[in-house]
């Protein structure tokens, strides 16, 4: 960027960046969003500054609807975020509900009262299908130490569930 036009940028930056920040507090429910969304503008308009328009009047129209065109983005973005959240609440709620009808037997209780690494052992081979040595791997565990203990957990699944 030449010299001259770098100075017409930052002086355009410095003179209605107030005014953008006013633009999004006005338009969002949380202020660090109209910051954030602020900081995304002037990045654009410092990217596109070939692009800014030589009248101020014109520039200061311009910047505005480079801010509008973050904002829409902004709010497609928490838009689809807040859809996921909702469709992973269900399947979570819909997952949590099935779990608790496949438990007739209390297995989900016996596997709690084993000590945490051994319940991750039992999770990781019978729940997620890995292998006794790829379980040793996800938790940074010798094979036969992985062994020992499953075989331990199975000893007290088993005299717990035959309770």
């Amino acid at each position: 960027m030449a010299p001259d036009r770098a100075s017409v940028v930052r002086g355009l930056v410095e003179r209605e960046s107030r005014s953008l920040l006013d633009y999004f507090v006005r338009r969002t429910a949380n202020p660090h969003d109209a910051a954030d969304l602020l900081g995304e503008t002037l990045l654009v308009v410092w990217r596109r500054e070939s692009s800014i328009p030589s009248d101020p009047t014109e520039a200061r129209m311009w910047m505005f609807g480079v801010a509008r065109r973050v904002l829409a983005g902004h709010r497609r973005t928490r838009s689809r975020r807040q859809a996921l959240s909702e469709r992973l609440g269900e399947t979570l709620t819909t997952v949590a509900e099935r779990s608790a009808d496949t438990d007739p037997d209390g297995v989900r209780a016996a596997i709690a009262t084993l000590p945490e690494v051994d319940r991750e052992i039992v999770r990781l081979v019978y729940w997620d299908g890995f292998t006794l040595a790829d379980a040793a791997k996800i938790m940074g565990m010798r094979p036969a130490t992985v062994r020992s203990r499953m075989a331990r957990a199975r000893e007290r699944l088993r005299a717990h569930l035959d309770e």
